[in-house]
C-alpha cells in the first residue's frame, strides 16, 4: 500500500501539469496567488468522513496549492439532515447558511434543486471523451432534462444491491435437499428455494408442526419494485413533454406480488429489525439482499435466542433476476452536486471532482468506505482486489457487486415532485400489507386450522385481485396522478 500511496500522491502533483486543460470549451480562470475556497457539505461519519477528510488535505496541498483551489468539507449528519440544510440554504430560509458549493445529494434533493435554479449543468466542464470513461448509468442518474445532455449531478462513489449468504447454515440444507447457488439465480427460484428450506427446518422438528424457519429478506422493497417492473418492462412513471404518466400494468404487478408478497405470507420470507443483517444475526434468515455498502455489516455468527452462538461463513451472490429477462440492478448512492456561483468557483468544483474520481484514488476510497467507484476501467475486480487485506464480507460483496456493474444494467428512476413519497408508498405497502397478512394467517394457524386451507384466503387470485385495486388507489394518492 505503500507504493500506491506515492503513486497517488505523484499523480496529484503531476496532474495539474495537464490533465485539467481540456475542460470542454471553459478556459482555466484559476490563480494561485487568489485561491478559489470551495465549501463542500457531505454526509459522511466515522471512517467513512475519516478518509474523505485525508483526500481534501492530500487535494489541498498538491493540485489545490498548485491551481490554486482550497477545499472545505463538512459533515452535515445523516442524507436526511443534509438534504434538509441544504434545501433550507438554497431556499435562503431564515436562519440558514450560505449554500455550499458542493453537496452530496440523492437524485431527488438534486431535482428539487435543480427546479430552483440553483445546480450546475456539470457537461459543461467536461468532454466527451472524460464523461465516457465513467459508468454509464451512474451518468444517467444525474440527467433530469429531456435532452438528456446536462449532468446535475456527478458521480463520486456509487453502490448497488447484493445477496449475502450465511454459507454455514446453507451448507447442510443444500446437502441435504440437493439446493446449490444457482438456485438462488432467480426470484421465482429463490421464492421455490425458500419454500424447499421452510419444509426443511419444519422436518427438522416433527412434533412441532407449522414452525418452518424463513430463508430470505431484503433491505429495501422499494427498489425491488422499483427495478423488478423495469426489468418486467414497466415503469412506474414515464415523463414525456413535463407530463407524467402512471403504468399499473397488472400482469407485471402479479409478477412482483407473486415473488415477494405470496411468500412472505407464507412465512418463506422475514423482516423484523430495522435491517436484514441483525435478523441474520439472530438465525431468522439465511440469506438477505442489502446495499453493497451495507454488506460489511453481515454477521460472522449467529446468536440462537441469546444463548447459543457459533460461527459463520459468508458469501455473496449478484442479485437475483426475473425468469427471462434480462439483469438488471439498481445504481444508488449520493452523487455530487455543484451549486451555482461564478464561472471560477463552478471551474474549481470541475477540476476537484475529476481529482478524487482518478482511479487509484477512486478505488481506494471506495474500499475503505464500502462504495463503489465510479469509473468504467476501476471497476475490475482484479485491480480492486490489491487493494483489500484479507476476505471479508466486504471484498466479497465489492466482488459481486463489480460483475453487477460489469453485466447488469443499471438502473435509478427519474426523480419527480413526489418521487419520494411514490418510492415511500412502493416499498411500505406491499412490506405492510404482507406483514399483517401473515400475521393474520399465523394466528388462524397457530389456533387450529388447517394450513394450506388458511393460506389460500390470502395469495389467491381474489385476494390479489382485492390488493391489486387498493395498491392502484394508493399509488394514484401518493403521486397526485389519477
Amino acid at each position: 500500500m505503500k507504493l500506491k500511496n506515492i503513486f497517488s500522491l505523484f499523480s496529484a502533483v503531476c496532474v495539474s501539469a495537464g490533465l485539467f486543460c481540456g475542460c470542454a470549451e471553459n478556459q482555466n480562470p484559476l490563480d494561485p496567488k487568489n485561491p478559489a475556497d470551495i465549501t463542500i457539505w457531505h454526509y459522511y461519519n466515522g471512517v467513512q468522513q475519516e478518509y474523505f477528510d485525508h483526500m481534501i488535505v492530500e487535494f489541498n496541498e498538491t493540485v489545490g496549492h498548485e491551481q490554486g483551489i482550497i477545499v472545505e468539507a463538512r459533515s452535515k449528519g445523516t442524507i436526511n439532515e443534509l438534504a434538509d440544510s441544504v434545501l433550507a440554504s438554497l431556499k435562503n430560509d431564515v436562519g440558514a447558511e450560505t449554500p455550499p458549493d458542493i453537496f452530496a445529494s440523492y437524485a431527488e434533493t438534486a431535482y428539487i434543486a435543480d427546479e430552483l435554479g440553483c445546480v450546475v449543468d456539470l457537461s459543461q466542464y467536461f468532454t466527451a471523451e472524460e464523461l465516457a470513461e465513467y459508468v454509464d448509468g451512474y451518468l444517467e442518474e444525474g440527467k433530469f432534462d429531456d435532452s438528456q445532455q446536462e449532468l446535475k449531478i456527478f458521480p463520486t462513489a456509487k453502490s448497488t444491491e447484493v445477496m449475502m449468504l450465511n454459507q454455514t447454515d446453507f451448507q447442510k440444507f443444500a446437502d441435504a435437499e440437493n439446493i446449490s447457488e444457482t438456485d438462488l439465480s432467480t426470484w421465482e427460484s429463490l421464492a421455490e428455494t425458500a419454500e424447499k428450506y421452510y419444509t426443511y427446518t419444519d422436518n427438522l422438528t416433527p412434533d412441532t408442526p407449522n414452525d418452518g424457519k424463513a430463508f430470505f429478506g431484503r433491505d429495501s422493497v422499494a427498489n425491488y419494485m422499483i427495478v423488478g417492473a423495469k426489468q418486467l418492462g414497466m415503469e412506474f412513471f414515464t415523463e414525456e413533454n413535463g407530463e407524467l404518466t402512471l403504468h399499473t400494468d397488472e400482469e407485471v404487478i402479479r409478477r412482483l406480488w407473486d415473488c415477494y408478497y405470496v411468500p412472505y405470507v407464507k412465512g418463506y420470507y422475514f423482516a423484523q429489525s430495522r435491517y436484514r443483517s441483525d435478523d441474520a444475526k439472530i438465525g431468522e434468515i439465511i440469506a438477505m439482499v442489502c446495499s453493497s455498502t451495507g454488506a460489511v455489516y453481515f454477521p460472522d455468527s449467529v446468536t440462537i435466542d441469546d444463548s447459543y452462538t457459533y460461527p459463520i461463513d459468508s458469501f455473496a451472490l449478484p442479485i437475483p433476476n426475473f425468469e427471462g429477462c434480462e439483469p438488471y440492478a439498481v445504481q444508488q448512492g449520493a452523487g455530487m452536486v455543484v451549486t451555482k456561483s461564478d464561472p471560477k468557483t463552478e471551474y474549481a468544483c470541475s477540476v476537484f471532482l475529476k481529482w478524487i474520481t482518478e482511479q487509484e484514488r477512486n478505488i481506494d476510497f471506495a474500499v475503505k468506505s464500502g462504495y463503489l467507484p465510479v469509473k468504467k476501467s476501476a471497476n475490475d475486480f482484479e485491480i480492486i482486489s490489491e487493494f483489500y487485506e484479507n476476505d471479508g464480507a466486504d471484498r466479497q460483496a465489492m466482488e459481486a457487486a463489480v460483475s453487477e456493474v460489469n453485466t447488469y444494467s443499471l438502473y435509478s428512476a427519474k426523480p419527480f415532485e413526489k418521487s419520494t413519497e411514490v418510492r415511500d408508498f412502493l416499498g411500505n405497502y406491499i412490506q405492510d400489507t404482507a406483514q399483517t397478512a401473515y400475521e393474520k394467517a399465523f394466528s388462524r394457524i397457530q389456533g387450529g386450522e388447517e394450513r394450506e386451507t388458511v393460506l389460500e384466503d390470502y395469495v389467491s387470485d381474489k385476494a390479489f385481485a382485492q390488493w391489486y385495486d387498493d395498491f392502484v388507489s394508493g399509488l394514484q394518492s401518493a403521486s397526485g396522478i389519477v
